[in-house]
């Protein structure tokens, strides 16, 4: 019996959080890896990978932020990846959030730029992640070195620094 490769959905939005996303790409070999974000023209940047438009939208926007989130959530219940990664902002963290209605395992990855404290989606995503990284060793809690059970349960809302991840 041969078992499938891994579905991994890689979603955020353009910019530094994509840039970051995009360094990533080497972790995800030898899985079946689809890329979402809010700019169509970035699918040229992760051929020959699935990649799929999400609509971009904000806290001030309401309706483009319902719109947006409808269509977060009909990719993650239509993918139904084992893992999704995000570097931010709201795509990644309703992928996230929806991640948990299909099983997935969820990793955000806080953008690089917050340098003084987590982002406002990355402080509401660690509270939903199984795991939550920061960049910055001053903004998280060191990440356990063993792996025993009782110390890999992750605590709600808080965030881990484990090492520049990107």
């Amino acid at each position: 019996m041969t078992r499938r490769a891994p579905r991994v959905l890689a979603i955020s939005s353009r910019g530094g959080h994509w840039t970051q996303l995009r360094r990533l790409r080497r972790a995800f070999e030898g899985c079946d890896t689809t890329w979402a974000s809010t700019d169509a023209g970035l699918a040229k940047e992760v051929a020959p990978d699935r990649f799929v438009f999400v609509p971009d939208a904000s806290r001030w926007d309401r309706v483009k932020l319902v719109w947006s989130i409808l269509c977060v959530l009909w990719l993650v219940v239509r993918i139904r990846p084992d893992a999704i990664v995000s570097t931010g902002a709201a795509p990644g963290f309703f992928a996230l959030r929806f991640g948990r209605l299909v099983g997935a395992r969820t990793l955000w990855l806080d953008s690089f730029a917050n340098a003084e404290e987590l982002s406002l989606s990355g402080r509401k995503a660690s509270a939903f992640a199984d795991l939550a990284l920061t960049q910055w060793p001053h903004l998280g809690e060191a990440l356990p070195a063993q792996h025993t059970t009782q110390q890999r349960r992750r605590v709600k809302g808080r965030a881990y620094y484990a090492g520049a991840v990107v």
